[in-house]
């Protein structure tokens, strides 16, 4: 059993519940404040682990032993405020704007991006069984999406905008952690970087007047918040163990599974019909993942 490609299936499915959640959130708790909290709460979570690894560890690899090692802590703060912060709050404004689904939908072009730009940089290979897995993924969805699509859309593009540009941010991290994950362990630098984020987004969103506002959400708000940052910590590290183990593209072509699963949840938390396409959808996606997943030699080159 592939254990990085199991995580980075769980990894699409905990993305596909946290976005039916932030749909929920989002009403009530600002993009900015709801970003901050869900990694607060993730990194409040991973921080024991973490700090567990470093000490068993045979050296500590998180300690600055010159201009190189704070070059690595500068990187990867970056990418987490990247993957976490500038990623999650552009999610967080779309879905205020726009539908869980629709938003899935567009959020599962990451692996396409995540492709293209693991290519550019020659980090991938591109092969024809590789692409075509990718592109059904994102048929798939968009087949499973398409009534959702096709209602009448009264916000504008703001809210889609918003997503692709989440989406850009997700591809362009996934493929500039690799090389910080095979020197480091997964779990600190998944805290390290949480950690980052958190401390950005928790001046940023002082202009959404967050530590007077938290105190009025509520019981349900709350609930939320909490599912939201718990499963983003234990989700997180699946995908970063998966990065480390997996190319990019075979990693994130699992996102296919978020919309997939914010369909069901929509249907048994919220009654929302499943149309009669889903089993059409799910075979497009099931063929596609087997195609990405089954392409020899595409690990990314070496660093």
């Amino acid at each position: 059993m592939n254990l990085a490609l199991l995580a980075a299936a769980a990894t699409g499915v905990q993305v596909g519940a946290a976005i039916v959640a932030s749909r929920f959130a989002v009403a009530e708790v600002p993009p900015l404040t709801l970003a901050m909290l869900r990694y607060a709460i993730g990194f409040a979570c991973l921080l024991p682990f973490a700090w567990q690894a470093l000490r068993s560890a045979n050296r500590e690899p998180i300690q600055p032993a010159g201009p190189s090692a704070w070059h690595d802590y500068f990187a990867m703060a970056a990418l987490g405020i990247g993957q976490f912060g500038i990623l999650i709050a552009l999610l967080n404004f779309g879905l205020q704007r726009i539908g869980a689904a629709p938003a899935a939908l567009i959020f599962s072009l990451f692996p396409l991006l995540t492709l293209l730009l693991a290519a550019a940089l020659g980090r991938e290979r591109v092969t024809l069984s590789l692409l075509a897995g990718v592109l059904a993924t994102i048929a798939g969805v968009a087949l499973a999406l398409a009534p959702k699509l096709a209602a009448p859309q009264g916000s504008g593009w703001w809210g889609e905008l918003a997503v692709v540009a989440a989406a850009c941010t997700g591809a362009s991290c996934s493929v500039l952690y690799r090389p910080y994950l095979q020197r480091y362990p997964t779990i600190p630098v998944s805290a390290f970087a949480m950690l980052a984020s958190v401390l950005f987004l928790g001046v940023l969103s002082l202009g959404e007047h967050w530590p007077s506002r938290i105190e009025g959400f509520s019981a349900k708000a709350w609930g939320a918040v909490v599912f939201i940052g718990v499963s983003s910590g234990i989700g997180y590290f699946w995908w970063l163990y998966a990065l480390k183990h997996e190319s990019p593209t075979r990693v994130t072509v699992f996102l296919a599974l978020s919309p997939v699963t914010a369909a069901v949840l929509g249907s048994a938390w919220l009654g929302e019909p499943l149309q009669a396409n889903a089993l059409a959808a799910l075979v497009l996606i099931a063929l596609g993942l087997g195609a990405a997943t089954r392409t020899p030699n595409v690990r990314p080159a070496a660093d």
